[in-house]
């Protein structure tokens, strides 16, 4: 839920989510436009098919995977996530690289660094037996002090033996993990399909009316193509002339 949304946003969600679904059962046996539903506000749907996917697939295995190969396995989940969830939840040893880590790996090595190089560091840096308090430490310290803007070099505990220490070009730019500004989502192609999925989930949508729930009025090709995305997606069914939840 905390991919690309902000804490704010996901927290009460979270409950609601939790509160609704509280075993793996729960939620792989739930239909997919009620998990849709109970998501509506957060964005990026497809999390929530593949969540309800990975539930399906932890209860086919038997038991929630502990490995890494096990994890990325699953519908959706990537490096970040499967390292996160061997760091936190089962407290096993493991580098954990988001947008902060890897801002702080760029900046203190002073070079723009690929997605296996910052990784490689990450796993060469990581005390053994302290993976959780390492993350959380390296987390908090990107969020607070080696900021994307105005980073507080002055009290960081890392100055020292950083390569950068806020002089010249930031290394982190462009570095893979490094998160970038999102495109505008007023009038994208991304708030058509949350309109549309909050429509169908309050009723099926007919054809002629697209549009028109999209926030489109006048632009009919481009509602039916936008549409057609989120149908290919499995989030959307088109049946005999309606669009309407799954």
């Amino acid at each position: 839920m905390l991919q690309q949304t902000q804490a704010h946003r996901v927290i009460p969600k979270w409950h609601a989510f939790v509160s609704a679904y509280a075993t793996p059962a729960q939620c792989a046996d739930a239909a997919l436009g009620d998990v849709l539903e109970l998501w509506l506000g957060l964005g990026y749907p497809r999390r929530a098919r593949n969540l309800q996917m990975a539930a399906q697939q932890i209860c086919a295995l038997g038991e929630f995977p502990r490995t890494l190969d096990g994890l990325l396995a699953l519908p959706g989940v990537g490096a970040y996530t499967a390292r996160a969830v061997l760091a936190f939840a089962f407290e096993i040893d493991a580098a954990v690289v988001d947008t902060n880590i890897a801002r702080v790996y760029a900046r203190v090595g002073g070079v723009s660094l690929t997605a296996r190089q910052v990784q490689a560091a990450a796993d060469n840096a990581l005390p053994v037996g302290y993976s959780w308090e390492w993350n959380q430490c390296l987390m908090d310290l990107g969020a607070t002090l080696c900021r994307p803007l105005n980073p507080a070099c002055g009290t960081c505990p890392l100055e020292p033996q950083c390569t950068w220490r806020g002089v010249g070009d930031d290394p982190a730019i462009g570095s893979a993990g490094v998160s970038t500004r999102q495109s505008r989502f007023a009038g994208s192609d991304r708030q058509g399909r949350g309109r549309l999925m909050k429509a169908v989930a309050d009723g099926p949508v007919p054809v002629p009316q697209l549009a028109h729930a999209m926030g489109w009025p006048d632009q009919h090709e481009r509602a039916g193509r936008v549409a057609a995305t989120l149908v290919a997606d499995g989030l959307v069914v088109l049946d005999n002339q309606w669009y309407r939840h799954p």
